[in-house]
């Protein structure tokens, strides 16, 4: 395989495709912090564009090791990504509707509350790119600089598209005012579902 001008295109078309759920996920998140700053931002867009990168990666090397066992673990994916983002997508309308009356109550450190929300984000992350490991098919006729070098590119792409998303539902978030967490919820639970319908039927 040869450096070639087609190549940096089917990867830049192919992190363009894989980002589109990242997007969907970053407004779903802008809607919920209206007032994220700009370092959390590049924090959330490189946590979830970090995963599409190690994703098609992993499937690339699965591909090339242990085959018949990632294919018999490929059809589980849509429904992990689907449990994940539902959870995740319930439990943000859950927090958005109830009281808030045990506010004080709730004492947790300023660093216990970062590393929770950090964890969700992570599994955001992988909720939307764990299907990209099925990328690995398509890239597994590449060597491993190939590979690389397209795995980045789709880090890059997905990385721009993700602060875009991001400031995108900053935005809508500030118009939409209490109801945005609640749409932020309605959008998980829909990516959830088109990642469960894709998976089973496409």
């Amino acid at each position: 395989m040869k450096w070639s001008f087609l190549f940096f295109i089917n990867s830049f078309l192919l992190g363009l495709g894989l980002s589109m759920d990242s997007f969907s996920l970053s407004v779903a998140n802008g809607l919920h912090e209206t007032n994220m700053k700009k370092g959390r931002m590049c924090l959330l867009a490189g946590i979830f564009a970090f995963f599409q990168f190690i994703m098609p990666l992993l499937g690339w090397i699965c591909i090339h090791t242990i085959i018949e066992h990632f294919t018999n673990f490929q059809k589980f994916i849509p429904y992990i990504a689907f449990v994940i983002l539902s959870f995740i997508g319930i439990k943000m309308i859950i927090e958005s509707v109830k009281n808030q009356k045990q506010k004080d109550e709730e004492k947790e450190t300023e660093a216990d509350a970062k590393k929770q929300k950090l964890g969700i984000i992570v599994l955001q992350g992988i909720s939307t790119s764990i299907d990209a490991l099925s990328v690995g098919f398509t890239i597994s006729n590449y060597t491993l600089p190939f590979a690389l070098t397209a795995s980045f590119i789709i880090f890059l792409v997905t990385f721009i598209i993700c602060l875009t998303g991001l400031k995108v539902g900053k935005i809508a978030g500030k118009k939409l005012s209490d109801k945005a967490e609640i749409f932020g919820g309605i959008i998980l639970i829909l990516l959830g579902i088109e990642i469960l319908i894709n998976g089973i039927f496409f």
